[in-house]
Parts: C-alpha cells; structure tokens; sequence
C-alpha cells in the first residue's frame, strides 16, 4: 500500500522524520511543509564574511546515549564528518563550568576532589548528600516537579542552586514547575528501578532505545567528545538534510506554506495552507509547536486541541556579543545563574572556548552568548512584543561586565527573540501525552505527535522523535 505522507513543520525534526520515510519504498510521496522561508527551525547560524559564525539556537550537541548516537550516525549519512568540531572531555571547555552565585562566579565542582571537598558556593562536600541519598526512601508519587524530587533525595541546596540554575540552562525553565518524570527520565527511572539515583547511575535502570553505532559514533565515544558543532555552525546540519532531502525523487518540499486548516476526508486528511492551495495525504506527522497544531485542527477534535493547548513554551531573548581581544578573566564552557540571584538572566557562555574555530580570521576576539527571560520573560521584560532589542542588548552587556568584569564595549553584537522556543514540561506531562495519544488511537486518527513538545527538547531528541515517527508508519529502517 503506498501512502502519501504529509510533514508539518520544517525544523529539525521534521527534516529527520522526511529522511527516514524517504528510506521505505511503502512511501510514494513526502510533502514537508514550512510556513517559513528556511527550513532548520530553531538551529540558526549567523555567518559573516570574515569567517565568525555565532549561533542564535542550540550551539553544540551532545554525543553521549543512544539519541547521541542516532545524531552521529546522521551525520556520517550526509557526508559531514569532516565538519565536525569535537570537544573532549579533557577540554578546558568541559572540565570548567561556572555559577554565578552570591554576586561571585564558583566553579561547579568536578573530579573526585570537588565531591569530597567543600566547595563554594556549597557550604558542605557533595559526597554527603550523595551517600545520605542511597538511603532515602522511593518516592510515592507519580510525579513530582524536579525542584521537589531533588530536594527530597539530596536535600534543598543543590536543589536552590545546581539544579535550579540546570533547568534555567536547559528548559529556560523554573525547576518548581518542571516535571522529573519528563524532563529527566533517566533519574525518575533511577529511583522506580534501584531506589535511588547514585544506584542506578551506577548499575543502570536497563531499558532506552539501541541504536547501533556509526564509525563517527564510535570515534566520539573513544575520544570522550562531551560535544560537538560544525565548522559552518549548526545550521550546516538542517541544510545538509534538506539538500540531499532535494535529491529523492519522491520529497516535496515546500517553503512560505502556513497550514490553515486540516480536516478528515474519507480515511486521509484535507490540509488547507494559507495561500488557498488544498493538499490530500494518508498520514500526517506534526512536528508543529503543540498549541499551533492545536489551532488547525479540526473542531470535532476539540479533546485533543484543549490538550495540546496546556502544553506551555517560553521566550528566550539571545544576545550575541563580540569583544576586541581575549577579555575572559578564566576560560571555560560559561557560567549559569540560578533563579534567586538575577531571574531574568539565564546565563553567558563562553563561545569562544569551546569552539575558537569560529572566532573571525585576524585578530583576536572573545565571541559570548547571553540567555536571558524563559519562564521570566514577562516579569523581568514585559510582553516579548513591546521589548525593544536595545534594552535586550543593554541588559545583556551589563551582564557581562558585572559578572566576568568586562569594561569594554563591544565590537559587534546580535539580539534574537524567540518566541514560543523553549516547551516546558509542567508536573504531569507524561499523563497529558498519554492522553492526546490514546485518543488518536481511539479516533483512528492517522496523526502522529513529534517535535519538541512531547518527547524530549534537545537537538538530539527532536531528530529522534522524526526518527521515531517515521519508523511507527513505515517499520525501522
């Protein structure tokens, strides 16, 4: 039975879902869909001239666990290994991440010597709470924020400082609101499986997808990369995608084509794009943002619009700075802030460290990233539609010059803000998933959920979940 296949959503997922259906000779077409003029979605490089290239979106990916690798092996399809830029484990970039705490930027402690020690700003050695935590009893909830979940098993101030500033770096997100279950599975499976999260780090909780290594997988596992980026930045990778995407016969790819409306029609959908064009298809795999999938459904699924709406994202205004000379007072991978020290102001990377292969060709430079707003968006800046990118970037450069010291101006700079980018995974969302698909099922509706609403945020993920749709219609590839 040959099936046309129609994908919502043009980002990375949705570029990864494409490739896998355009594996499976059960497809005969694939229609991506894009309402903008550029597919990649929120990987986005800004590439000058004189060789920079800064990030606007996610700017390394990690290569560790299963979704790691499916990540490398994509790579390896497309031809891009000799792009890579790795950063190992012993990189100055890895082994130093900092906190700005208490007005003073601490160095989150690594190696054996920063768990046995006390070390600022936590006023006793991390090695207790590890060992108390072996004792503390399972949890009887089904789900519990993260904040709470941690609290409970390594007590309150790692949960205040390292795991509230870990959420804003993460999510954008505030650890009170965010779920354990959803945000971090493999420690809510520590608990259920051993009883506690040191035992099963130690011992494994077992279950996770197999996903069989590439030579570039196996390379990143033997040199210890913590992560990776490309020599044309991360947007290199959704174009790669969609240029060999251009080459298979049974792609469409379609850019400026907004859905309107999507309604059922006999046993495929109707799909309604803003131009007035009409589009017929078997299948639907949405990698849409849940609350726009949410708003061209049809009203007949009113149940599962109302569940997609309860899934919130966040704002997160992304200021990239350039500095004449090196002007970082230590190096490292940057420095986080939790929620109690400065809301508004996630945290600073250090781009340049981990990746000096995008500084400019002549001339030194310092090339930072800062994050500011998610879950505190609106109280720290006002509607995200009335903040002006002059009071972003003012914020930003008194941020850096108050945390790392930095008196100079800078010598470029770029404001991004992104709207909607970041979901987040409130207490319960694995019930809601439950929900919105037992009632596809139910319905018999051929839509399948994907995209960084429901399974996972990380670039990682995402490709993953395109994978993961793709494979629920056509079998593994």
């Amino acid at each position: 039975m040959q099936k046309v296949v129609a994908v919502l959503g043009g980002g990375i997922g949705g570029l990864s879902a494409c490739h896998h259906l355009s594996k499976s000779p059960n497809v005969s077409k694939i229609v991506l869909l894009e309402k903008s003029g550029r597919c990649g979605g929120w990987l986005s490089s800004i590439r000058r001239d004189d060789g920079a290239v800064f990030e606007q979106g996610p700017r390394g990916v990690r290569p560790a666990g299963a979704v790691g690798r499916n990540t490398l092996n994509m790579v390896s399809e497309l031809g891009l290994e000799s792009e890579i830029l790795p950063v190992t484990k012993d990189h100055v970039a890895s082994k130093n991440r900092f906190l700005y705490v208490k007005g003073q930027l601490h160095k989150m402690p690594s190696g054996p010597g920063g768990v046995i020690c006390t070390i600022p700003p936590f006023s006793r050695p991390i090695i207790q709470s590890v060992l108390k935590e072996v004792l503390i009893r399972k949890g009887t909830e089904e789900d519990e924020s993260v904040h709470a979940f941690v609290s409970r098993r390594m007590g309150s101030e790692l949960a205040d400082i390292a795991i509230d500033s870990l959420c804003r770096g993460v999510f954008a997100g505030d650890s009170r609101q965010l779920s354990v279950r959803s945000c971090f599975p493999p420690l809510y499976e520590a608990e259920r499986s051993r009883g506690s999260i040191v035992l099963g780090m130690l011992m494994g909780s077992g279950g996770g997808p197999k996903v069989v290594p590439s030579d570039l997988a196996k390379r990143a596992s033997k040199e210890s990369w913590t992560q990776w980026s490309l020599k044309r930045g991360m947007q290199a990778f959704p174009e790669a995608l969609e240029d060999m995407l251009k080459r298979r016969e049974r792609v469409e790819l379609h850019h400026h084509a907004k859905v309107k409306s999507l309604n059922m029609n006999g046993g495929g959908w109707e799909i309604k794009l803003d131009d007035g064009i009409s589009l017929k298809a078997d299948d639907v795999i949405s990698t849409l943002p849940a609350s726009e999938l949410a708003s061209v459904l049809p009203p007949a699924a009113q149940h599962l619009s109302e569940q997609l709406r309860s899934i919130a994202s966040v704002n997160v205004a992304v200021v990239n700075l350039e500095y004449e000379g090196f002007i970082l007072p230590f190096t490292g991978f940057g420095h986080l802030v939790p929620s109690s020290e400065d809301p508004g102001l996630l945290g600073v990377v250090y781009d340049s460290v981990p990746f000096p292969q995008h500084n400019r060709s002549g001339g030194l430079t310092t090339r930072l990233t800062v994050m500011m707003g998610g879950a505190w968006f609106e109280q720290t800046f006002g509607h995200p539609d009335s903040v002006t990118k002059q009071m972003l970037l003012d914020r930003a450069t008194q941020a850096v010059t108050s945390h790392l010291g930095i008196n100079s101006q800078p010598v470029w700079s770029c404001v991004a803000l992104h709207k909607n980018c970041i979901p987040q995974y409130h207490l319960g969302h694995w019930k809601r998933l439950e929900k919105m698909r037992q009632y596809i099922s139910n319905h018999n509706l051929p839509l399948t959920l994907a995209g960084a609403s429901y399974d996972g945020v990380s670039v990682n993920d995402v490709i993953f979940s395109g994978r993961t749709a793709a494979e629920g219609l056509i079998g593994k590839t």
